[in-house]
C-alpha cells in the first residue's frame, strides 16, 4: 500500500495537551483561542537577528470580543515559553473562516524544542489543517502514515516522548463517511457560540412553533438575553453562509 493511500485513508482528530506550551498556558488562563498556521525558520521581523535556537510561527488569536483577544495576547507575552510577539494587523478584525467574532494575526518567536509537531511527525502523524488551541488544549487534524492497527501504539510513543496527554476525538477511513459540511462549519464557532446554539436546538428553539423563548433560553444558560441573541445570530450567520 502506498504512503499516499495510507495518508488519505486514515484521518484523526486529537485532543492534546503537552508541557511548556505558551498557547496552552495562555488559553487555559483566558478566553478565546489560537489557530496555528505555519512555522518559519527565517530572520525576525525587526532588524536584529534571531536567536539560533528559535523559530517564528504565524498564528491567529480569536475571541468573542476585542478585550478577550487583548487579554489572550497579553497572556501569551507573559509566558516564559514565548519570545517576541509581532502583531500583523493595526486593528482588530473579523475572519469568516476563523472562530470568534474578533481575530488578530501575529508572528511569535519561540523554542522549536517545545513543539510537539516533530514528535507527531516522527511517529507517523502528518498535520493536515491549522491547529486550534482553546481551553488549555490543542485540537490536531491529522493523517496517519501507517496501518490503522498501529495508531494506539504510535500515540503511546507520542505520550512518552513528549510527556503529552492525548485523546482521539474522531477517526475516519476510506470506508467511513467524511465529516459533514455542517460539522465543519460548527468548528468555526467559539465554545460559547456552539454551547448556546446546540442548547437552543435541543430545547426546540428552531421547531415550529417554537418550544422555548429566548428569555427562557437565557435563564437556562444563566446569561443575558442580549448575549444569547448575539451568540445565536453569529452562530446562525456562520452556519448558513455558503
Amino acid at each position: 500500500m502506498s504512503l499516499e493511500h495510507e495518508l488519505s485513508s486514515v484521518r484523526l482528530t486529537l485532543d492534546l495537551w503537552h508541557p511548556d506550551c505558551w498557547a496552552i498556558e495562555a488559553t487555559d488562563r483566558t478566553g478565546g483561542g489560537v489557530l496555528a498556521h505555519a512555522i518559519y525558520n527565517s530572520p525576525k521581523i525587526k532588524s536584529d537577528e534571531p536567536s539560533p535556537n528559535t523559530v517564528e510561527g504565524l498564528f491567529t488569536a480569536f475571541g468573542d470580543t476585542a478585550a478577550e483577544v487583548r487579554d489572550l495576547l497579553d497572556a501569551i507575552r507573559a509566558s516564559n515559553h514565548a519570545g517576541e510577539l509581532f502583531e500583523l494587523q493595526k486593528r482588530f478584525g473579523r475572519a469568516r473562516n476563523a472562530p470568534g467574532n474578533v481575530v488578530r494575526e501575529f508572528f511569535l518567536e519561540y523554542d522549536p524544542d517545545e513543539m510537539v509537531c516533530p514528535t507527531l511527525l516522527e511517529n507517523g502523524f502528518v498535520h493536515s489543517a491549522p491547529v486550534r488551541i482553546q481551553n488549555g488544549s490543542e485540537e490536531w487534524n491529522l493523517c496517519f502514515a501507517g496501518d490503522r492497527s498501529r495508531i494506539e501504539e504510535s500515540l503511546d510513543d507520542v505520550r512518552d516522548q513528549a510527556g503529552a496527554e492525548v485523546t482521539i476525538t474522531s477517526i475516519t477511513t476510506a470506508d467511513s463517511p467524511e465529516r459533514s459540511t455542517r460539522d465543519q462549519r460548527l468548528d468555526t464557532l467559539t465554545t460559547a457560540q456552539r454551547e448556546v446554539f446546540e442548547h437552543a436546538r435541543e430545547a426546540g428553539y428552531y421547531e415550529w412553533p417554537r418550544e422555548i423563548t429566548t428569555r427562557e433560553l437565557a435563564a437556562e444558560l444563566d446569561i443575558a438575553k442580549s448575549t444569547l441573541l448575539e451568540h445565536l445570530r453569529t452562530a446562525e450567520s456562520k452556519l448558513l453562509d455558503p
